[in-house]
């Protein structure tokens, strides 16, 4: 089927003038995500004092001449941004300052993402999918769900992709190999320096990474890298993670829209049913496989008694932003 033929995917980006978002949308326009015949109307969103820089982004797009896309909606208003979105990607939020701990963080995202919450259970499609992307990424998307009574909390994730593709990355340079040959390296928890970069069941040309390299590495330098590669990024480059991090957007909605390949699973923050333990209606990452926009956490996976500890302590961080959420940002049920 053409593309002239299919109706066109409503997708929204906040922040769209930003970093992110401006490596992001070629990704998006240019069917990295759902392929070369699928049409997209792209929603772009950004606060007033970037107004210049977004109509700058609409002249680039524009000039691209990219044959999907099939209307462009620029506004700095959240009503136009989300009406009848079919995916939000909310990558626009405050981030971290000098001196901010992450409970201010959090204070200063949650009217960003309460408002978002509220603005797509209005507007966008009912059954639209949410993916969160500015930091702290889980219990922005927590928020953001919990604001949205009309849209199922299953329709609401975060990114910790772009923290599996480090993994794969970081293993692929250990063992000399490519990273399409590395599969299966999971991330649980919060996107944050606890969370638990998991290679109990990674392979590498198909043998077990375990069996390739040795405890200490992966328990260490493997996970230590992984966990802080974010703040390595900004220390070398001046920047944080722009281009990684649209590609993982790109990867991430990929395999949750259009479904992951036989025998690959990967990581994405999801609502918690209480599997592994975790506190239900977290967001917290767990492997999952996809099938066209349902995800489906793997089941049975044997955790060793370290990674039992490494889960918890990083379930235990995100239950201690929970308790440190502005009273208003969950709405009483």
């Amino acid at each position: 089927m053409s593309s002239e033929s299919k109706s066109p995917i409503r997708v929204l980006i906040t922040g769209s003038a930003g970093q992110i978002g401006y490596s992001l949308i070629p990704l998006v326009a240019g069917g990295k995500i759902w392929g070369e015949n699928q049409p997209v109307i792209l929603h772009l969103l950004d606060i007033p004092p970037a107004q210049k820089a977004l109509q700058g982004v609409c002249m680039e797009i524009e000039d691209c001449a990219y044959p999907l896309v099939h209307g462009i909606v620029a506004t700095t208003e959240l009503k136009e941004a989300c009406a009848g979105v079919n995916v939000a990607i909310l990558v626009g939020g405050i981030p971290r300052g000098k001196d901010m701990t992450r409970g201010d963080l959090l204070g200063k995202n949650s009217p960003i993402f309460i408002g978002q919450g509220k603005a797509l259970s209005e507007y966008a499609d009912k059954n639209c999918k949410v993916l969160v992307v500015a930091n702290p990424a889980n219990s922005n998307a927590y928020v953001a769900m919990m604001n949205a009574s009309n849209i199922p909390k299953e329709n609401f994730t975060c990114l910790t992709r772009l923290d599996q593709n480090r993994a794969v990355g970081q293993l692929a340079l250990k063992l000399k190999t490519t990273p399409g040959n590395v599969k299966n390296a999971i991330i649980w928890g919060n996107h944050s320096s606890t969370m638990y970069p998991d290679a109990s069941i990674a392979t590498a040309n198909g043998q077990k990474v375990s069996e390739q390299v040795d405890e200490a590495y992966l328990s260490g330098e493997w996970s230590k890298t992984v966990q802080e590669r974010g703040a390595a990024v900004i220390a070398a480059r001046g920047l944080s993670s722009a281009m990684s991090a649209a590609n993982a957007v790109a990867d991430h909605l990929r395999d949750w829209l259009v479904g992951t390949k036989e025998g690959e699973i990967v990581s994405m923050g999801v609502c918690s049913d209480g599997s592994y333990g975790v506190t239900e209606g977290l967001i917290y990452s767990f492997p999952v496989t996809c099938k066209a926009g349902a995800w489906t956490i793997v089941q049975g996976l044997t955790l060793s008694d370290a990674a039992k500890a490494a889960l918890k302590a990083t379930e235990q961080e995100l239950l201690n932003e929970k308790a440190a959420l502005p009273q208003n940002a969950i709405p009483s049920q």
